[in-house]
């Protein structure tokens, strides 16, 4: 057997096991960090993104399924399961910081998650989008977990869900620096939470990375947000598709 031969037959059967899907998603997710900070924490330099972009051309072109794929990152599937528990840490360790704030955060957070729904539903009816596509909305800007479970309840596609979920979260990482820039949004717990509403966990990622305060807020935000989403959103649902 040639040396070319041997190491075509190693990379098929590399390529076909479950742990190289798992080296994949690790490898792709640090090579994004890698960048972002070489960009001095650019947000058009999103780590998850660029992880993403990674992955999806890799499995496209060793022409891996996805079954396969899902397989050997199953692993890191289960541990969002483990991440949304531990939601009531940053919940509990942000609530001694709400004095004197309280009420401004909570109307924000009921009007940011309400505008959330509002605004996407009713921009893929008008585009005309059909009940399975505007069903998956209605979670999209709640962490990945927790959207996929009320679409389970809701009876629409979690994986959809999921990919709204995702695409919300990277936007609002990448946009959000932009857009409270040009409102003169300065002090780091509004910009925290704010993009904890809208960009759940990527967004609270990103908020870690500039400023401690932004992202205790922004975590404190997504916890919120995820407990009442989980709640309101399916009688929400319900109520507007009688």
């Amino acid at each position: 057997m040639t040396e070319k031969h041997s190491i075509v037959e190693i990379w098929v059967y590399l390529s076909g096991s479950p742990l190289f899907a798992l080296f994949l998603t690790l490898a792709a997710y640090q090579l994004g960090l890698a960048i972002y900070k070489a960009s001095k924490q650019n947000p058009l330099a999103n780590p998850v993104a660029i992880a993403i972009i990674l992955v999806a051309t890799t499995i496209q072109v060793i022409e891996m399924p996805y079954p396969t794929y899902f397989e050997g990152a199953q692993f890191i599937h289960f541990l969002l399961g483990s991440a949304t528990v531990s939601l009531a840490i940053p919940i509990y360790r942000g609530l001694a910081s709400l004095k004197g704030r309280s009420i401004p955060l909570i109307a924000s957070l009921l009007t940011g998650g309400l505008m959330s729904i509002v605004s996407a539903v009713s921009i893929a009816k008008l585009l005309g989008a059909n009940s399975s596509i505007t069903g998956a909305m209605y979670p999209k800007s709640v962490t990945a977990p927790i959207a996929m479970g009320i679409a389970e309840r809701i009876g629409v596609s979690p994986t959809l869900t999921a990919i709204f979920a995702v695409s919300t979260g990277i936007l609002g990482a990448i946009l959000a620096p932009f857009v409270f820039n040009a409102l003169g949004m300065k002090a780091w717990w509004q910009r925290g939470f704010a993009i904890g509403i809208g960009a759940h966990g990527i967004g609270t990622s990103r908020a870690f990375s500039i400023h401690p305060e932004a992202g205790t807020y922004a975590s404190l935000a997504m916890g919120m947000n995820g407990v009442i989403s989980a709640v309101a959103i399916p009688i929400i649902y319900h109520l507007l598709n009688q």
